[in-house]
């Protein structure tokens, strides 16, 4: 009799279990079109193969399982790119967003969409300074740093290399404005001059008026921080073709495959960084994604981190509800705690059921300090042989 009373109790409990189990939806908005679409499709691969991982374990909220639903921010288009969040949550009923990219539509999103519909943003890589101070109700993070942490990596390069005199060409929007001011106020502190500070506006045929009034300008080298499938590499273009630079210096928006599509052996010499580390977990990343994408893509391990910590935190809050698990995407985040690596999620799921705390170091080494951002770490690049190499880590 006892043993059938323990008997029906179990299947109760696995029945009731069994009730909770959701099928939860993620959106993925990304410039799947526009000036990063080079880029984007690295992300868009690592924050669904961090969302793969935890729906086939069958660990998440009493089995629950995790789709991802893409939608396009254009990068540039805020209307857009609103528009697109808007469907995934009221149309698709996504619980979260992972992204997006582009400050300008990130901005956009969090205060028109988000923010109104009370849904957590992770940004992988929307870095302006702007959005650190951004009335988002607790809703918003960033695994990317601020480019206020940008700008001054960006000076330690150019310094270290003896470059001392710069011009600056910036594509017009949240982005480039807000890189440009964090890099000349990094860079003239330190002794450095600016000979000319530009704005450009992106997919534009023709840059020739542009780059004359940099070259006339002149300086040791051509600081472009633009968008490498836009008009970023339109100013180089021109630059190349006119003779007016040869060598330039390349923020993270203009740091993936087409600039050595693009360019080549032609901008040999050329310097520039992105959001990078060589800690444990950027190996374990390489290896779980072993060769199936571009591992090393700009943001892609932040966009796998950003998924992680999205689910990770709903684990921590026992919900998937964002107005419920917001308050723990630090938490999970952050020390103290069991180290959590790419490839561990199920692990990390485990250990959070159990009552441990976890420290998620990820793919991109994560520590999120004030605002709920990324502390920061640089990969340092340079061209060579027509190829983008690794200099160093910062």
């Amino acid at each position: 009799m006892n043993k059938l009373l323990l008997a029906t109790s179990a299947a109760a409990l696995l029945s009731m279990g069994a009730a909770h189990a959701e099928d939860i939806k993620i959106g993925v908005i990304l410039g799947f079109t526009g000036p990063l679409e080079s880029i984007t499709p690295a992300m868009g691969d690592g924050a669904e193969l961090a969302i793969k991982e935890v729906s086939d374990s069958g660990k998440l909220l009493d089995g629950s399982t995790v789709t991802a639903i893409r939608g396009d921010s254009t990068c540039i288009d805020a209307g857009a790119a609103a528009a697109a969040a808007e469907r995934l949550i009221t149309s698709d009923g996504v619980s979260a967003i992972m992204g997006a990219d582009c400050s300008g539509v990130t901005g956009a999103i969090l205060s028109n969409v988000a923010v109104p519909n009370g849904v957590v943003m992770i940004s992988p890589s929307a870095t302006s300074p702007g959005l650190s101070s951004a009335e988002d109700n607790g809703l918003f993070f960033r695994t990317a740093p601020s480019d206020a942490r940008q700008g001054v990596v960006m000076t330690e390069i150019l310094i270290e290399e003896g470059i001392n005199e710069v011009a600056v060409s910036y594509v017009n929007n949240d982005y480039g404005k807000g890189l440009a001011d964090a890099f000349i106020a990094a860079y003239e502190a330190a002794g450095g001059k600016i000979t000319i500070n530009a704005a450009h506006e992106d997919q534009k045929a023709d840059y020739s008026a542009e780059v004359g009034a940099l070259a006339a300008a002149g300086g040791d080298r051509l600081v472009v921080a633009g968008y490498v499938d836009g008009g970023g590499s339109g100013i180089v273009r021109a630059a190349l073709d006119t003779g007016a630079f040869d060598t330039f210096h390349f923020p993270d928006g203009m740091v993936g495959s087409k600039l050595e599509e693009n360019f080549g052996s032609d901008i040999d010499g050329s310097t520039g960084q992105l959001p990078g580390t060589d800690s444990p977990g950027a190996d374990k990343y390489a290896e779980l994604v072993n060769g199936a994408f571009d591992h090393t893509g700009a943001f892609s391990a932040e966009s796998y981190d950003a998924a992680a910590l999205i689910m990770l935190a709903m684990q921590a809050a026992g919900s998937s509800d964002s107005t419920v698990f917001k308050d723990k995407v630090m938490d999970v985040a952050n020390a103290p705690g069991e180290p959590i690596y790419p490839g561990e999620l199920a692990k990390a799921l485990e250990l959070i059921a159990a009552g441990t705390d976890i420290d998620y170091v990820g793919a991109s080494a994560v520590e999120l300090i004030g605002p709920g951002e990324s502390a920061g770490n640089y990969r340092q690049i340079m061209m060579q042989d027509g190829k983008i190499e690794t200099a160093k880590f910062r």
